[in-house]
């Protein structure tokens, strides 16, 4: 059984930082694409970035700059190291995972079949 679990959520006064991490476990195969997404009270899920096996990334462009995704493709680990965090960056974050290789990278939710259960992001001013 696939497990997808996120942890590195909190709380944050604007301009500080935050760590998110996704530990993946139970995949038979390897997993080739992983993804960033966050929920927003009252708004629907948006992808924040992506990243392949190729270490390619892909960022939504108002995370540009600011977000940066990486993997441990050893571990099946998945982080999204978030500078010059802002209120509006608070959200539940949602790790996704994909074992099937897509030749390209995607945002879109259907792109990835396992899910984690999210961590909440808070940012204060």
């Amino acid at each position: 059984q696939v497990q997808v679990v996120e942890s590195g959520g909190g709380s944050v006064q604007a301009g500080g930082s935050l760590r998110l991490s996704c530990a993946v476990s139970g995949v038979t195969y390897g997993i080739f694409h992983f993804g960033w997404f966050r929920q927003a009270p009252g708004k629907e899920r948006e992808g924040v970035a992506a990243i392949g096996s190729d270490g390619n990334t892909l960022y939504a462009d108002t995370m540009k700059g600011r977000f940066t995704i990486s993997r441990d493709s050893a571990k099946n680990t998945l982080y999204l190291q978030m500078n010059s965090l802002k209120p509006e960056d608070t959200a539940m974050y949602y790790c996704a995972a994909e074992h099937f290789p897509y030749s390209s990278l995607s945002l879109r939710e259907q792109h990835f079949t396992y899910w984690g259960q999210g961590t909440q992001v808070t940012v204060f001013s």
